[in-house]
Parts: C-alpha cells; sequence; structure tokens
C-alpha cells in the first residue's frame, strides 16, 4: 500500500490530547511503578503505562485519574495483562483513557469501547514502513508512536502524513531532541527521563509547532 492512502476517514487527534499537548507535548513514559510521584507532579498530562503488573494497574490508574491525568496502558508489556478484548474491556473498566500496543487487532477492538487507541512501530526500513503504514491505515488509531526517534527525520513526507497525528519515541534524551521531532511533525515526544516531563512549548522556540486542530470526538 502506497503511504500516501490512510484513508480520509482516519481519525484527527482528539480534543484531550489535543488540549493535553498545546502547552507540554511530552508523554511520560512510566516504565513500573517508581516514577509515579515524579508523574504527579510533572506538568505533563499524558502518561504510558508500561511493565506494571495487572494486580497493580486498578489503584495506579485510579490514582492517575484523580490527579487529571490521561492514562494509556501499554497492553503489550504489563505482566498479566492479557491481549485479547477482555483485557481492553478491564482497562475501560478500572478508568484508564487508551491503551497502546502492536497488535492492530487490539487497535480494531479498542475504539468500539470507547478506548483511546496508540498504535507502537518500529521503523527499521523501507520495507517495514510500508507495512507499517498499511497497519496503520486498517486501524485508524488515534495516535501513532513511532520509534525510534531519529528514524522520523528519514521518513518521507507521504509517510509522515499516512502515520499522522504521531508522537516520536525512543532516544528522546533532551529538549532538541524533542524539538527536532516536534518541527518534523510530531504532536508530541514519549519519554521515561522525568526532567523533560515538565517541557513546555513555549521554552522550545519557533521549532515547535501547535498542535493539529482537534476532532469534535472528547
Amino acid at each position: 500500500m502506497n503511504a500516501s492512502r490512510r484513508p480520509a476517514s482516519a481519525p484527527r487527534m482528539s480534543s484531550v490530547l489535543s488540549s493535553a499537548f498545546a502547552e507540554v507535548p511530552v508523554i511520560a513514559s512510566i516504565i513500573g511503578p517508581q516514577r509515579l510521584q515524579n508523574f504527579l507532579g510533572a506538568s505533563a498530562q499524558v502518561c504510558i503505562l508500561a511493565s506494571i503488573p495487572v494486580g497493580q494497574l486498578p489503584n495506579i490508574v485510579q490514582l492517575l485519574g484523580r490527579a487529571n491525568k490521561t492514562v494509556f496502558v501499554n497492553v503489550d508489556s504489563c505482566p498479566g495483562l492479557a491481549q485479547d478484548k477482555g483485557a481492553l474491556e478491564f482497562l475501560r473498566a478500572m478508568g484508564a483513557h487508551g491503551m497502546v500496543s502492536t497488535r492492530l487487532s487490539l487497535m480494531e477492538k479498542g475504539r468500539p469501547l470507547g478506548l483511546l487507541t496508540m498504535q507502537k512501530v518500529f521503523v527499521t526500513d523501507r520495507s517495514n514502513m510500508r507495512r507499517s503504514t498499511d497497519a496503520i491505515a486498517r486501524g485508524g488509531p488515534d495516535l501513532v508512536e513511532i520509534m525510534p526517534s531519529p528514524i522520523v527525520a528519514r521518513m518521507t513526507p507521504e509517510a509522515k502524513r499516512a502515520m499522522s497525528p504521531f508522537v516520536a519515541a525512543g532516544f528522546v534524551e533532551t529538549a532538541e531532541d524533542a524539538a527536532a521531532a516536534l518541527a518534523l511533525g510530531a504532536v508530541a515526544v514519549a519519554t521515561s527521563d522525568p526532567r523533560l516531563w515538565d517541557l513546555r512549548r513555549d521554552r522550545l522556540g519557533a521549532t515547535a509547532p501547535p498542535p493539529p486542530p482537534a476532532s469534535s470526538a472528547p
């Protein structure tokens, strides 16, 4: 499939995410529970929970929800969490706002449940990029997480459009890394470094354009 052929019906970024990224275009990648307190005190409003045992997820998701944070759960990496519709229903019931996975089947199951969906893609070569854009066109996720971040500079404009709106992740280690990804079209960056969770758009200067308009959906 040609990278430019993502369907016109593919979702625009939700108002929740557009508002969250307007001032702080950063997603906190929280790997394990150790950094929860850092995130609770950070300016970033969106997080991805990863490598957290399923038994701990409900309390953590509810804690973050009470702090008005938007919570995605990486379905692929949390021990004990199945990779099926039942797991997504479990996430929705506990108050998670969204889910992250590499699996197309989960993208297709998450949206009808009212979950925000983020499809993770690892771009390693041109053939992999073609497969990824085809899967994204079929899944229609709310966000695409592109890894590693430096590959965005090597992507064609058509590929970036096909994967939009996208988040750059992996090797985002400095404010300059974040600014570079935003300048290349990312709506946000994802990083596990708490020092970047307070990175405001106005500190990144003219290289960090505002996020795209939101859809009418919440």
